[in-house]
């Protein structure tokens, strides 16, 4: 039986346009398919009320399951490692069974896991989001991950809700069609390039990229996306950065982190903050110290950070680098149970800076000056 749509205004068509998007065009779902829908945050609903209609109506069949950080406190709170590893094996088993997943965080309170003992954290890192993530719903499933427009982002974005629900809409429902063939000469470059180098204020990074493929994202693994990216070969990396955008992770804003790095490893890591916390994220394991993933950010109407990665590092003019798992399609050999997207934005606004491809100027203060 096919459900009968309400007349809805405005805003609540761009809700749809955003679900018929996430499901013909990021996964392309087919009849049958079995699609796992997780999301964070109350004001979600709307999203992944048009997301399940939306594959009943295609005759995939939907799960969904709210997976809200206060629930997630509160079991950190007091948990063991067998009880995470039966919640794992549970949720690694459906995963399993699934074609596609959609991720949603539209989080009401950003600093919800600030506090938590880093042993739990770590715990609920190796023994359910490696297994059940980074093991199967990255591997084995068509997926897509995104936010929301929630109260809570707009306050760390610095803007009033409606403004940032304007914006939202604006950067997410861009023509990706457009912009995937637009990444075509800078994908073809990067496949042809061996040593990138990075210059900008505190930085000053060299690396090899030699024979590990650029790959563009163009809405079909994020919302909102724009960006093409590779890894650095494992043991290339020499040189400092500092990333100039604020990162939000686990709770906590870390600003102006710098890294140093010898052969590839990070060998000095450092804030203007907490480098206490700092350094825990990256001693992990072994491979929190080593990078595994460069990108470029290209998505047009995104300018400046907002505390959030998924956002922050498809800003037009910036950089990013992730410190930790590299993805199977540009792969090199780092693993880790951490991925940290770390960004610097290299526009005049932010102090500017260079991108060199083999020793030729690429990108200068944001704008590509040759491909």
């Amino acid at each position: 039986m096919r459900l009968v749509k309400l007349n809805v205004g405005m805003s609540d068509q761009r809700i749809t346009k955003l679900a018929e998007l996430l499901l013909d065009y990021s996964l392309q779902i087919k009849k049958g398919e079995k699609i796992y829908l997780e999301w964070k945050g109350t004001s979600t609903s709307p999203l992944v009320e048009e997301l399940i209609r939306g594959a009943c109506e295609r005759g995939a069949i939907p799960f969904w399951v709210f997976h809200d950080e206060p629930f997630l406190r509160a079991a950190l709170e007091s948990t063991t490692a067998d009880q995470i590893k039966g919640y794992a094996k549970f949720h690694t088993r459906l995963m399993d069974d699934m074609q596609c997943y959609i991720g949603i965080n539209g989080s009401d309170n950003p600093f919800e896991m600030t506090t938590l003992s880093s042993a739990n954290t770590e715990l609920w890192t190796k023994l359910y989001s490696q297994p059940v993530h980074t093991e199967r719903r990255i591997k084995k499933t068509r997926w897509c991950v995104m936010r929301w427009p929630s109260k809570a982002m707009a306050q760390m974005a610095g803007v009033s809700h409606k403004e940032f629900t304007e914006f939202y809409f604006n950067v997410c429902l861009v023509d990706y069609k457009k912009m995937s063939l637009e990444m075509e000469p800078l994908v073809a470059l990067m496949n042809k390039t061996d040593k990138v180098r990075l210059v900008a204020d505190g930085t000053d990074v060299s690396f090899s990229i030699k024979n590990i493929p650029a790959i563009k994202c163009d809405g079909h693994l994020n919302i909102p996306d724009g960006e093409v990216y590779t890894a650095p070969v494992a043991d290339s990396i020499n040189g400092k950065i500092k990333f100039n955008a604020p990162a939000l992770y686990r709770g906590t804003i870390f600003s102006n982190i710098t890294i140093t790095f010898k052969d590839g490893v990070a060998i000095d890591v450092k804030c203007d903050g907490n480098n206490k916390l700092l350094n825990e994220i990256f001693n992990i394991d072994k491979g929190a110290r080593r990078c595994g993933e460069f990108a470029i950010g290209l998505n047009p109407n995104i300018k400046k950070p907002m505390k959030d990665s998924l956002f922050d590092e498809k800003i037009d003019g910036s950089i990013h680098m992730a410190m930790g798992q590299c993805y199977d399609n540009a792969q090199n050999g780092n693993k880790s149970a951490n991925h940290w997207d770390l960004v610097l934005i290299q526009t005049p606004e932010y102090g500017g800076g260079e991108i060199y491809f083999d020793g030729k100027l690429i990108r200068k203060n944001g704008k590509f000056v040759s491909l």
